[in-house]
């Protein structure tokens, strides 16, 4: 299971990002507006299908909240203090390249040192400033789950949006009602192309055993080999089954868990397929 940073270091960390706030408050936001007005102006609370609709969604937000505290509240990966390099350098990359100046400590393979956060994330794929924490080789899975929650809640309250627009009358003559609903309609129909498209990459990298740094890097190995004629591969990429597991874990009944991460291992070594 992933560490936890503390609870006190959450709440000190969460006051001191507006991002993270921002992220929260717009939770709560999209929620209210999707369950009390949406969902109560379509069908009415009281009925039995606004019911049933209204606890699927509290219960996907609940869900995706909860996934977004795991991945904010993770240690997303550091280095253990116990870590050397062995001296054959098995994973193809020289010992100076991987030293750390900054932390003073070898890094394993697909360790980066994050300049927010100071200090080095094991297979770190980027700092996410909406969780106010690296997403790295331990909440990596949370993150994900994150975003999946997010991008269903977010296409499911904008169907609920255009029904309650198509099936109801609205008194579009106020003025406040019509900006109100213009409004909603954006910022739903933005989250869901965002968060989607997000999810979307992450998809893709998560196929390919790749990270976001990789995939960077990647560009100009693969100018390289196709220049000479050759077929590039990630180095780490192990196929799509077991790039899946490597993530997820090997039991998909608890792919969307996201503490179910008993199956990550110390987050030093990966096989390299191109040994």
């Amino acid at each position: 299971m992933a560490r936890r940073r503390g609870v006190a270091a959450a709440v000190a960390a969460a006051a001191t990002s507006p991002a993270l706030v921002a992220a929260v408050s717009l939770m709560a936001l999209v929620y209210y507006y999707t369950v009390f007005v949406l969902l109560d102006h379509w069908l009415g609370l009281g009925t039995t299908a606004g019911a049933a609709h209204a606890a699927a969604f509290s219960l996907l937000l609940a869900a995706c909240f909860f996934s977004f505290l795991c991945a904010a509240a993770a240690d997303p990966g550091s280095v253990p203090s116990a870590f050397s390099p062995d001296a054959e350098d098995p994973q193809g990359q020289g010992l100076k390249s991987r030293y750390c100046d900054k932390c003073c400590i070898h890094k394993p393979a697909r360790t980066h040192h994050c300049k927010v956060c100071k200090r080095c994330i094991l297979k770190m794929d980027h700092h996410c400033v909406w969780i106010n924490n690296c997403v790295g080789y331990t909440n990596y899975k949370a993150f994900i789950i994150c975003v999946l929650n997010a991008t269903i809640g977010s296409l499911y309250s904008s169907v609920i949006f255009v029904c309650d627009l198509l099936r109801t009358e609205h008194d579009f003559s106020i003025h406040y009602v019509k900006i109100i609903h213009i409004l909603a309609g954006v910022v739903l129909f933005s989250l869901s192309l965002t968060i989607g498209s997000l999810l979307c990459w992450h998809i893709y990298l998560i196929c390919h055993n790749m990270t976001t740094i990789e995939y960077r890097e990647a560009v100009r190995a693969k100018w390289l080999a196709k220049k000479s004629g050759q077929k590039y591969r990630h180095r780490f990429d192990q196929g799509m089954r077991k790039n899946i597991q490597m993530i997820m874990g090997p039991n998909v009944f608890c792919w969307l868990c996201p503490t179910a991460t008993g199956h990550l291992k110390d987050g030093t070594e990966f096989q390299n397929t191109n040994n």
